[in-house]
């Protein structure tokens, strides 16, 4: 069987408006009966070529800017959870040591009235004004 070449042809439905995108399709022109077997589409841009270089590298340019901002702000988020674990830990070792230090400043009351008794009792411990001690009979 002999290699036959078909040519394509170009089928445009609307006249576009500059700077639009549009739709051409492509058919088979030997096989006319089955047009949507022989057919596709393309979505092609209307635009001048130096316009649409500009505006696509300006596109990609805000997407590249947007995948990074997102990055440091993802980055940012993690740093105020680890901030935020941080800060909760050092509260809870406060809260510990002011109970430490509170319970440390009971203990040491508590020492201090223990030697305080015997001191007190000894300031009165059965002299008299002159010095003399007292004699306790039974």
């Amino acid at each position: 069987m002999p290699l036959r070449f078909r040519t394509w042809l170009q089928v445009w439905t609307d006249p576009l408006p500059q700077g639009k995108k549009g739709c051409r399709f492509f058919k088979c022109p030997d096989i006319d009966d089955d047009f949507k077997a022989c057919t596709f589409m393309q979505w092609i841009d209307t635009r001048p070529l130096g316009r649409v270089s500009f505006k696509e590298e300006q596109e990609r340019r805000v997407r590249q800017q947007q995948i990074r901002l997102k990055g440091k702000e993802d980055e940012l988020k993690r740093r105020r959870a680890e901030l935020g674990q941080r800060e909760a830990a050092l509260k809870i070792q406060e809260e510990q040591f002011q109970a430490r230090e509170a319970q440390f400043k009971r203990e040491a009351d508590e020492q201090k009235n223990r030697y305080k008794e015997p001191a007190q009792s000894s300031t009165t411990d059965g002299r008299n004004k002159k010095g003399k001690f007292l004699r306790f009979t039974q």
